[in-house]
């Protein structure tokens, strides 16, 4: 090669690879899908390998796509240090940053302990709730930037990734066919609580709600003493608790996670936007 590859490229194509969608992956860059598309055929074209395995329904890397990708993070990783540097100093003023219950326990705290030591002249003010009261903060304007889930269909904020809900407990807390199912769950206005109903209402199962708690802990430690199964994320999982994917339980609708707020376009917001969409908090 004569030439460099131009870092563009290289985010396209893992964004894509972390989206697993170039629609999905073009709206978190703010691009036209084809101009996603066209950006991954040129990196292939200088390269000339191919990157990408393309199907109707699934899109995977080549052997020579995944030793790209891992540099092509090592690259954009260099990018990033090398702009929080620049802009550590410029980057102030408060930000009211709001996130679902249920990121908390997840690695969101590495990408916020990166952005305080990134931007220490930014006041940080975090709330955790359910996803429906961020929203209504934000409508109130209360908080600048929110980290949530909404309904697949909604269009409402910047998508961040789609995951699949899963039935989460003991096995042996998972219902034999007949039986109502003990639920421990989160209370309304949670979208996962909303999703789990709505599956067992359309199956016409019978349910009961065993444990309400607005706190993932207390949901975690309920099915945990096997009072019933609750409802999670795939990727977001608590510790000690399986994916019940086996049993008979029905098939639960994908969530999506969205950055919505004016933060996304102002700073110091729309830099820790910017970390939380190009971080891998969900691997």
């Amino acid at each position: 090669m004569t030439r460099l590859i131009d870092p563009v490229l290289l985010r396209s194509l893992a964004t894509v690879v972390r989206s697993r969608s170039f629609s999905r992956a073009a709206e978190q860059l703010g691009l036209r899908q084809s101009t996603v598309s066209q950006h991954v055929q040129r990196l292939e074209a200088q390269l000339g390998r191919r990157l990408l395995l393309r199907t109707t329904h699934s899109l995977g890397l080549t052997p020579e796509g995944e030793a790209v990708l891992a540099f092509a993070r090592s690259v954009l990783d260099a990018h990033e240090r090398l702009e929080r540097t620049l802009a550590g100093g410029a980057v102030r003023g408060r930000l009211r940053f709001g996130a679902s219950e249920d990121f908390v326990q997840s690695r969101l705290s590495e990408v916020l302990r990166d952005f305080r030591a990134a931007y220490p002249s930014v006041d940080l003010e975090l709330s955790v709730a359910l996803t429906g009261l961020l929203n209504d903060a934000l409508a109130r304007g209360e908080l600048d930037l929110v980290l949530g889930k909404r309904h697949v269909g909604e269009t409402k904020g910047v998508l961040v990734r789609r995951d699949r809900l899963a039935w989460v407990g003991l096995p042996q807390a998972a219902p034999e066919r007949g039986e109502p199912v003990s639920l421990v769950t989160f209370p309304p206005p949670s979208i996962t609580r909303a999703i789990a109903l709505a599956a067992l209402t359309a199956e016409s199962r019978p349910w009961r709600i065993t444990c309400t708690c607005a706190g993932l802990s207390g949901l975690r430690a309920a099915a945990l003493a096997g009072v019933g199964v609750m409802v999670q994320p795939r990727s977001l999982i608590p510790d000690g608790l399986q994916d019940l994917a086996g049993s008979d339980l029905p098939r639960l609708a994908d969530v999506e996670f969205v950055l919505d707020g004016p933060g996304l376009r102002r700073e110091p917001g729309r830099t820790l936007a910017h970390e939380i969409l190009n971080a891998e908090i969900w691997d």
